[in-house]
């Protein structure tokens, strides 16, 4: 695993603009990592993916001629706020600074506006370099420990 910081190319699409196969492959990025490697059997789908206010954000190709290398969703909730979620990269490219790179997209998007997001505990640090900080307790969510956090 390399420690260097490297760039890949950010898409960023509604999932009425997504091609079925480039969907399929980012949906499944996030099962290998959230429900297999992390073996935490879990409703990966929630629903959420298809609502028309959702962005997903990628790394890479479209899973055919290049392959997806990190993911993560942004959310508009009810109130108003944005909510980012499910951000993950393939194993194989971890430490090479693509969820660094997928979180300045999104929050290039956000602008000043607050973003809400909850983070695999041990993942806090990471976003608190993002202007994250945590609001309330920590908690368990499918066997993972979680901690709610705002960025306003």
């Amino acid at each position: 695993m390399s420690s260097e910081t490297e760039t890949a190319a950010v898409h960023r699409a509604y999932v009425a603009d997504l091609p079925l196969h480039t969907f399929y492959e980012l949906l499944r990025l996030r099962v290998d990592v959230f429900v297999v490697e992390q073996a935490c059997p879990y409703p990966e789908l929630d629903g959420r993916d298809l609502e028309d206010s959702t962005r997903h954000f990628w790394l890479g190709g479209d899973g055919r001629s290049e392959p997806v290398l990190g993911y993560l969703r942004l959310l508009r909730e009810s109130t108003g706020e944005f909510r980012i979620g499910r951000v993950c990269t393939a194993r194989s490219v971890r430490g090479r600074g693509f969820g660094r790179q997928l979180m300045q997209a999104a929050l290039a998007e956000v602008g000043d506006r607050t973003c809400l997001l909850d983070a695999q505990e041990h993942l806090a640090g990471f976003y608190r370099e993002f202007g994250f900080g945590q609001v309330g307790e920590s908690y368990d969510w499918d066997g993972v420990a979680h901690v709610p956090m705002r960025r306003n």
